[in-house]
């Protein structure tokens, strides 16, 4: 297969998206068309961008060459790859490719990849394990999934977004493993928000006990993105509580299939589940940490 043609097209650009335009724009990379279910979110970055802010899905496809898609979650990828309607991706998918960016359950992967192959596509998952800031500056972890062709055609573009790039395997593996790897993030930040709640229920100073916390076995990636926004309740969202939510029940779906029990996956979640119910789910997802300090509200 010869290499892909650089007319990009993105369809979801929320903070995640938006970021990963900018930077290929940077790159001097040809951003032709956006598309987002919040028209006034495509519009304003397409004028930023200097491209057309589509009216449908289907519009971005007939436009790019390859469309980077960043979505929530399951409901909303099927919706754009639904193989029924006229302004889905799948209208235009012949000779187009289609990197595939959110977290979702595997299966969904592996069913967007045959819907695009039938019609003459190409279909890749590049699951993200990083936020915001590495989305702008080309730094993401990216955990691709498809065919190994695929995948070494699309590799020179996905290297100017990531610092990290790796092959995991046939369609769906990826997302399993970023399943994992925000199961474990999850579980890792409430941990964190309790240990840092019974500190201050305990009387400690908490900016020595992070700094301890840094220097000893209870160190970890979080403690260093989220441990002072937990104590100081600076919650501006990088990645959200609705996600962690989402994610972690993707886990656990993977865990019920096979046959495995993860109480400490399932506590996790039931915690970012509680911040939902509280209307605290578009907060970061250090704000677990409201959850669990005696003389916060959310208790």
């Amino acid at each position: 297969m010869s290499q892909f043609k650089a007319k990009i097209g993105f369809v979801g650009v929320g903070r995640m998206g938006a970021n990963m335009a900018r930077r290929l724009r940077d790159q001097e990379e040809s951003i032709v068309a956006l598309y987002d279910q919040n028209r006034a979110t495509a519009a304003g970055l397409a004028a930023e961008l200097g491209c057309e802010a589509a009216a449908t899905p289907a519009r971005v496809a007939e436009l790019a060459d390859i469309i980077f898609t960043v979505v929530s979650d399951d409901a909303a990828m099927r919706q754009i790859f639904s193989p029924t309607g006229t302004e889905n991706l799948l209208r235009q998918a012949k000779d187009r490719l289609f990197v595939n960016c959110a977290t979702l359950s595997p299966a969904v992967h592996v069913d967007v990849e045959t819907l695009v192959t039938q019609r003459g596509g190409w279909s890749l998952e590049a699951c993200m394990a990083s936020s915001i800031t590495q989305a702008r500056h080309g730094t993401l972890y990216l955990m691709c999934g498809g065919r190994p062709d695929v995948f070494e055609s699309a590799k020179p573009l996905l290297g100017k977004l990531s610092e990290h790039l790796r092959y995991i395997g046939s369609s769906g593996e990826a997302a399993k493993v970023k399943a994992l790897v925000n199961m474990v993030m999850n579980c890792n930040t409430a941990a964190l928000a309790e240990g840092l709640a019974l500190g201050a229920a305990l009387g400690l100073d908490l900016t020595s006990l992070r700094d301890i916390f840094a220097q000893t076995g209870a160190a970890s990636r979080v403690l260093e993105t989220d441990g002072e926004d937990m104590q100081n309740r600076a919650h501006d969202c990088y990645f959200s509580a609705a996600h962690a939510a989402k994610d972690s029940g993707i886990a656990l779906a993977l865990a019920n299939t096979a046959g495995l029990t993860v109480p400490l996956a399932q506590a996790t979640y039931d915690q970012y589940q509680r911040l939902i119910a509280l209307g605290k789910g578009e907060l970061d997802k250090s704000a677990v940490s409201e959850l669990t300090f005696k003389d916060r509200n959310s208790r």
